[in-house]
């Protein structure tokens, strides 16, 4: 396997890099945190295509009127966005999962100080109310704890951490008020497929912000060991 510092292959038997010394843990940690970040780049990329497509959407019914509006069209044309919503939760779903076993590693890599135990890396995000909140805290926790910062570089992570967490709970209630909607009328189709463009943006956007701090945290934690 290369390792993660300087390329060479290391024999799986062997516990360090024989060119450059590195452990292999490091190797591990960086191959973990590479597979999130492309996981959700391919997150990005749906949810992008999906709002792209659904602004397509807008010229017709802007065009449209009252007596040429068809609700029938309208909804199947509609109906594919909601099962490509339960895709990408679904494909969320799996990119967390990683995501909490790099997390683990991450919290218990950094050096802290810690404001949470790392049981709370998983509990987090099962307990019900305390999920709407402590995530991003966690993942402040362990990105600031990863190397010492000014504070004008803790207000920048913190600035990325909750713009994150708060485009994450738009666009999963964005995507469930459009998943919901109805299209009897012609304004109620372009109110939501106007929520469905947004549904779709934020979550673009959470998962590109996402791959900030996968990005950031894994590069501190790798130059630090």
């Amino acid at each position: 396997m290369p390792c993660a510092l300087c390329g060479d292959i290391i024999p799986t038997e062997v516990p360090r890099c024989p060119a450059c010394g590195a452990w292999a843990r490091r190797r591990d940690f960086r191959a973990i945190g590479m597979a999130v970040f492309m996981l959700l780049g391919f997150n990005a990329f749906v949810a992008l295509g999906c709002g792209l497509s659904l602004v397509r959407l807008e010229d017709p019914l802007r065009i449209a009127t009252h007596d040429t509006y068809d609700p029938a069209a309208t909804g199947r044309a509609l109906a594919p966005y909601t099962d490509v919503f339960v895709v990408c939760a679904v494909l969320a779903g799996i990119t967390g999962l990683l995501y909490l076993a790099w997390l683990w590693r991450a919290h218990r890599q950094s050096a802290g100080p810690h404001r949470y135990r790392r049981a709370w890396v998983l509990f987090g995000w099962v307990t019900p109310v305390v999920n709407l909140w402590l995530p991003p805290r966690v993942v402040y926790d362990v990105w600031t704890g990863s190397r010492r910062m000014r504070p004008a570089e803790r207000h920048s992570v913190a600035l990325v951490v909750t713009a994150w967490w708060a485009l994450v709970l738009f666009g999963v209630g964005l995507a469930r008020v459009f998943s919901g909607g109805s299209v009897h009328t012609l304004a109620e189709a372009r109110f939501y497929v106007h929520v469905g463009v947004a549904a779709a943006a934020c979550q673009a956007l959470a998962a590109a912000l996402c791959m900030a701090t996968v990005f950031h945290i894994t590069r501190l934690q790798l130059e630090a060991s």
